[in-house]
């Protein structure tokens, strides 16, 4: 199981770095772009060992995840910190819709995580193109367990760290969406990574980067706030 966050080495070594660099970056939002991150691998660690010798029964059990894992997670929110912190530092950028950003590339990648470890309990799986019934824990598959599971962990992020941010009606529903859509669009990356097209890693970062890209325009189009 490796450590107790599911990270070797050099996976908990970059967790770290990424901490740093998320907290330094996010300025004076920077203790709650760190804690959101920790919640993401915590929460994962947590839903990783529901029913574990069940899944490593079906051989669909979390194995230790390294560096590759945590910058596939964390890169799309550093990327977001650090146009947090130009927004901070220079201006011209609209700070409101970057932080929205952020929360939804974690919601997305924690309902992705959710989805993933919980929906493999599901006894019927179905990939996401054509529905046709497939094994679980395939790339590509969904289920209903794993989308609702997903859909609790958007909502999870969501109304937990909107008390920090202050976050609007608006913004929640904002973050809950996009997350989700999220962690679909995950899963239709998954579907091309079983014709050869990418792998998990190239799926993990159009999760947050989908969920970003959707909250910064629809926060904009609601607030008329763009990011320029």
């Amino acid at each position: 199981m490796g450590s107790i966050l599911t990270l070797d080495l050099k996976g908990l070594f970059s967790a770290v770095v990424l901490g740093i660099l998320l907290f330094v970056l996010g300025g004076t939002e920077g203790p709650l772009f760190l804690l959101s991150m920790l919640f993401f691998l915590i929460a994962s660690a947590g839903v990783t060992v529901v029913k574990y010798s069940r899944k490593r029964a079906m051989n669909v059990h979390e194995r230790s995840r390294g560096w590759k894992n945590v910058w596939a997670n964390g890169a799309i929110p550093l990327f977001l910190a650090l146009l947090y912190f130009i927004a901070e530092v220079h201006g011209g950028i609209n700070g409101a819709d970057i932080i929205v950003a952020y929360m939804a590339s974690v919601a997305a990648i924690t309902a992705d995580k959710f989805s993933s470890e919980l929906g493999v309990l599901d006894k019927k799986t179905y990939m996401l193109i054509g529905l046709k019934p497939v094994r679980a824990g395939i790339s590509g598959g969904i289920s209903i367990i794993g989308l609702a599971a997903g859909l609790c962990a958007a909502v999870l992020v969501a109304l937990i760290f909107s008390f920090g941010l202050s976050f609007s009606l608006a913004a929640i529903a904002v973050v809950i969406i996009s997350g989700f859509i999220g962690d679909v669009v995950d899963s239709l990356f998954g579907y091309f990574e079983e014709k050869g097209i990418g792998n998990k890693f190239t799926s993990n970062v159009a999760c947050a980067a989908s969920a970003a890209i959707i909250a910064l325009f629809v926060y904009g189009a609601v607030f008329g706030t763009y990011l320029i």
